[in-house]
């Protein structure tokens, strides 16, 4: 019977490859892996800082937006301006600062009255006059504080008395559904009256008969 036992000396093929593809898969996992670290550790903190930047300019816009260079808030109301004639009243709506509080807003429309026009209305307060108080009561009444030329800068005429004081007292009882009269003192004290025609002693009611009709 004849002996199959392979020759001795022949290499074996199988082994030997199997060893070689295994530290070839090795040695690239480890490349792999080095280069992922290196990856980590070299771009991670630069990709981070460069991903903060864009943040900064909102930030910055935002806090312009709320600093003191926001636009004051604002309401429309109904103010009064001499007619072309001189002889009455005429209503136009303009823009006043908004008030927090009644005795605020009250303020607001005041000033607005008493202030110079800006375009070419002409106001039936005399140029100077200013705003020291205004204050509201509990019963609707409103006293308005005046100083400046209230007095001194009237020509001194019965008509244009009447127009200054209801300008007022108008503009106050048209946007205020809360004030029913109006009484002006001058220079924190109670006066008979501004330049010796309209009684100011007590407070004064709207008075639409010194108002153009069909404005």
């Amino acid at each position: 019977m004849t002996d199959e036992t392979p020759a001795t000396g022949t290499p074996t093929a199988g082994p030997t490859v199997a060893r070689r593809t295994i530290w070839m898969v090795g040695g690239t996992a480890v490349l792999l892996f080095a280069l992922g670290v290196w990856l980590v550790v070299a771009k991670l903190p630069v990709f981070l800082s460069q991903s903060t930047i864009p943040d900064s300019p909102t930030a910055t816009t935002k806090t312009a937006t709320t600093g003191g260079g926001a636009e004051a808030r604002r309401i429309m109301a109904t103010l009064f301006f001499v007619s072309p004639d001189g002889m009455e009243l005429v209503p136009l709506g303009r823009e006043v600062l908004y008030g927090a509080t009644p005795d605020e807003q009250a303020r607001r429309i005041v000033e607005a009255q008493v202030a110079a026009p800006a375009d070419d209305q002409r106001s039936a307060i005399p140029a100077g006059t200013t705003v020291r108080n205004v204050f509201l009561t509990e019963n609707g009444e409103a006293y308005v504080d005046l100083g400046g030329t209230i007095v001194s800068g009237h020509g001194g005429g019965s008509l244009d008395e009447a127009l200054a004081v209801y300008a007022i007292v108008n503009a106050l009882t048209t946007n205020m559904p809360n004030v029913t009269s109006v009484q002006i003192l001058v220079e924190g004290k109670e006066v008979d009256t501004l330049v010796g025609h309209l009684d100011l002693r007590f407070p004064l009611g709207k008075a639409l008969e010194w108002v153009r009709k069909g404005q």
